[in-house]
């Protein structure tokens, strides 16, 4: 079994350990102007963090590539991610605001740049990988962060525990590209499930938000192509979806993920944060269908260092 396969059914787990960690030092403040920062994976949870921040009225929260931030902005605490906490864009970065900015790592190794550079680093060792691919730090990160807004990890992480045995709702002879969609905090999750396609299988995969799905992107909707929505579902999408002759996939279905296309079901719909475990799965899926390596994507390593 790959490593990865191990880590993505481990999520669960290190979610409710992850909640604990909700009342750690560094973590924003109601009403504070925040920004989180990471870069890929790291920024599809910044994103999907800003968004519920902002959702549950606790301040203004902008999500930025560690690679732009907006230097010029003013900000009372700026929040990293990073799994190695060697990243050369969140080490410029966290270098370019000390002494100007409180600064928090959430991190999975504290010996580091990263948590020796930031005020406060908050450690999830529990969660680190082996793969090169990323599933379980990324989303324990936001785990640990929607713990902290209020949120009751212990519904999630059972979902998840639903979500690593579900049936997958995709196969590979039937799907020759997956487009995610998201809405809200969602759109973040959407990016990422896209990218652990690319990565793990070298899939044809893009992510956009549901309500600007139709606004172009559909076109390439048809027959032997999928749409994955997360969390909301915009009105009419799954039938203009369908009337191209694409499949649509949504976690409401009787019993979990029934065959493509059966989205109508009588069960509750997953967390989105759930819904991703089954993204993965099948990205891994997808990778492994085809002979190659998940755990090593070609073109990746664990961190980019630059020199």
């Amino acid at each position: 079994m790959s490593h990865v396969k191990v880590e993505i059914a481990s999520q669960p787990d290190c979610w409710l350990q992850a909640a604990k960690l909700a009342g750690s030092p560094g973590l924003p403040a109601a009403g504070e102007r925040v920004a989180v920062a990471g870069c890929g994976t790291s920024w599809f949870m910044a994103k999907a963090y800003a968004a519920l921040r902002e959702q549950a009225g606790r301040g203004e929260t902008d999500a930025f590539q560690a690679s732009e931030f907006p230097l010029g902005r003013n900000y009372d605490r700026v929040v990293t991610i990073t799994r190695s906490g060697t990243t050369t864009e969140v080490i410029d970065l966290l270098d370019a605001l000390d002494g100007r900015t409180p600064t928090t790592v959430i991190t999975a190794d504290g010996t580091e740049p990263a948590a020796t550079v930031a005020r406060d680093a908050i450690v999830l060792d529990f969660a680190d990988e082996l793969s090169v691919v990323q599933t379980r730090f990324a989303t324990s990160a936001l785990a640990l962060l929607r713990a902290h807004l209020g949120t009751d990890l212990e519904p999630i992480a059972a979902d998840a525990e639903v979500a690593v045995r579900l049936p997958m709702p995709v196969h590979p002879a039937l799907a020759q590209q997956i487009t995610f969609l998201g809405r809200g905090w969602t759109i973040g999750l959407a990016e990422e499930a896209a990218l652990k396609c690319r990565e793990a299988a070298m899939w044809w995969a893009e992510a956009y938000p549901a309500m600007d799905y139709r606004h172009g992107p559909i076109s390439i909707a048809s027959p032997g192509r999928v749409v994955w929505a997360f969390g909301d579902i915009p009105a009419g999408l799954a039938d203009d979806v369908e009337a191209t002759g694409a499949a649509f996939v949504h976690s409401r279905y009787n019993g979990g993920y029934a065959a493509l296309g059966n989205w109508r079901g009588g069960r509750a719909p997953l967390d989105p944060m759930a819904d991703l475990v089954v993204a993965q799965r099948v990205a891994v899926l997808l990778a492994t269908s085809q002979g190659l390596d998940p755990d090593h994507p070609r073109n990746l390593t664990r961190s980019v260092v630059l020199p």
